[in-house]
């Protein structure tokens, strides 16, 4: 039997109820058993494998960043005697203010354009940013879970 004919073969018998067979030819002989995959590769370590890894996307695809949209001095706070507007781990809302970009004494409010908890400050008070500059991480996780 050539490859192409021992490929047909194994698709005629795939779906039967023939278990184990024997083919002998002259010299040649072929031994075919059928076996269960799932006896050989349990499915409990694959399903805790892809539930890890379906967890580790998911958590990745429920960061997103705030980056910033000018150049400048982040400020976290209204003044230096203020509270910081958000910190790490703080709940934030659609809308709310989460700090300040000053650039030739113009001062441009941040605000939030989704929900979710920050998870880091990526600046400091003070700090110069750039445009497109990551300024906070934010987990979304609850909502897409």
């Amino acid at each position: 039997m050539n490859p192409h004919e021992i490929k047909e073969f194994l698709k005629s018998i795939k779906d039967t109820d023939i278990e184990e067979m024997r083919y002998k030819s002259g010299e040649n002989s072929l031994y075919f058993k059928k076996t269960d995959v799932k006896t050989l590769f349990p499915k409990t370590k694959g399903v805790v494998t892809d539930t890890y890894e379906k967890k580790e996307e998911e958590k990745k695809s429920s960061l997103i960043v705030i980056k910033s949209t000018m150049v400048g001095t982040f400020a976290s706070a209204q003044s230096n005697d203020s509270p910081p507007f958000v910190g790490e781990g703080d709940n934030i809302v659609v809308g709310q203010k989460i700090g300040q970009i000053e650039a030739m004494k113009i001062i441009k409010d941040i605000h939030s354009n989704i929900k979710g908890k920050i998870l880091k400050v990526m600046v400091s008070n003070g700090q110069s940013v750039e445009y497109g500059q990551e300024l906070f991480l934010i987990d979304i996780g609850d909502l897409i879970r």
